[in-house]
């Protein structure tokens, strides 16, 4: 991030604050709303404005677990790290229902749960395995062994304690149940702890005073500090959404070909169909440049005309948000090595509504009284 000597020339308003938050998305502001539980003064500020970022780019699914099959995590992480990152979402995904409550309406979502689809033979053993251990864990699934939408897919497992929601009316929300202030299109351009009990925060309109600060910056984080340079990849990902049809042609939330594929009815009764990124590697990991890419966007066409043939209204709209990958596909929590009193949650791999609540809560209790971050801690990757 920068910021020139004309746009801000260091004569700034100075301003104290207890906690600073950087990063105006879901993560920012279920930060927020944890620090205002434990009476603390929070700011939040942002280069852009509330949910400018992937917050308000995602398909809005509340999808319990990773980015990987159960079974697979175990393989990847153990059994103990991956049962923990699965109760750490369930207990996230509890904590958006509680705010969707507590917001009397004005957050639409539908929590009857979602699918995950096999596209293929060898992806329905994976789901079976999947489903297995999923059981053998305590969590309450249904496996098919057949296509319950009869669409062409091959196996599918029910996940009934998730749901789709709208991600910009959430992060309204948040904010305003955390009654936090949000300074808006206001980038930060140095930070530095310049004290043993103090953290200045240089952005184009306030030069903050922290006690601590908390980075919730995520894709951006390697354009924060370098520190992020080699842990967090920006990572794009490609959307589309129809005009509305006149029914509804899928009753849950779903997602295939081991997520690289998901699909969902808004609420005002449009299809919204995303993924197709492992069909561009090459241009879609890395890059943090907000923008179409046509070939993604063409097999998004594909897919829709092949798994839903009904489907004959126009595309009423597509877009790009960009992801922060952590490079072990776990979350990180930590503070930055040269600047103790700024701690950071990021890296949620395309999972932030997954597990954002939990993970922020974490970050803020090893940030303000050192508790041990668990499987998301940072240090594992040193």
């Amino acid at each position: 991030m920068t910021v020139s000597y004309w746009q801000a020339d260091g004569t700034q308003p100075r301003r104290e604050v207890e906690l600073l938050i950087v990063g105006a998305g879901l993560a920012g502001c279920a930060a927020a709303y944890h620090a205002r539980q434990l009476g603390l003064q929070v700011v939040i500020t942002d280069k852009a404005d509330l949910a400018q970022g992937a917050s308000g780019r995602n398909a809005g699914f509340m999808i319990t677990g990773l980015d990987a099959y159960y079974h697979k995590a175990e393989a990847r992480y153990g059994a103990a790290v991956t049962r923990e990152m699965w109760q750490l979402s369930r207990e996230t995904i509890a904590f958006w229902k509680r705010v969707i409550a507590a917001a009397n309406g004005h957050v639409q979502a539908d929590t009857r749960g979602s699918l995950l689809l096999a596209e293929s033979e060898a992806e329905a053993h994976d789901l079976a395995l999947a489903a297995r251990a999923l059981q053998a864990n305590g969590i309450d699934v249904q496996f098919y062994d057949y296509d319950p939408l009869e669409r062409g897919y091959h196996a599918a497992i029910l996940q009934p304690e998730d749901g789709a929601v709208h991600p910009v009316q959430l992060a309204q929300a948040l904010l305003e149940q955390s009654g936090a202030e949000l300074l808006a299109n206001n980038e930060v351009y140095a930070i530095t702890q310049d004290a043993p009990d103090t953290v200045t925060v240089a952005t184009q309109r306030v030069i903050f005073k922290a006690r601590r600060v908390l980075l919730c910056t995520n894709a951006y984080s390697p354009f924060v500090d370098d520190y992020f340079a080699d842990k967090v990849v920006p990572t794009r990902a490609q959307v589309l959404v129809t005009e509305p049809l006149p029914a509804s042609v899928i009753p849950y939330c779903g997602y295939s070909n081991y997520g690289y594929m998901y699909y969902r009815m808004t609420f005002d009764g449009r299809l919204l169909l995303g993924g197709a990124r492992h069909t561009a590697f090459a241009q879609e990991n890395g890059t943090s440049e907000d923008r179409l890419n046509p070939f993604v966007q063409a097999q998004l066409d594909d897919y829709l005309r092949r798994y839903f043939p009904e489907v004959r209204v126009p595309v009423a709209r597509r877009w790009a948000g960009i992801m922060g990958f952590s490079v072990d596909g776990l979350p990180l929590v930590g503070t930055l090595p040269h600047m103790p009193r700024v701690g950071f949650a990021v890296g949620f791999t395309g999972h932030g509504l997954a597990l954002a609540a939990g993970v922020t809560e974490r970050a803020l209790r090893l940030l303000l009284d050192g508790e041990p971050a668990g499987a998301v801690d940072a240090a594992r990757l040193a």
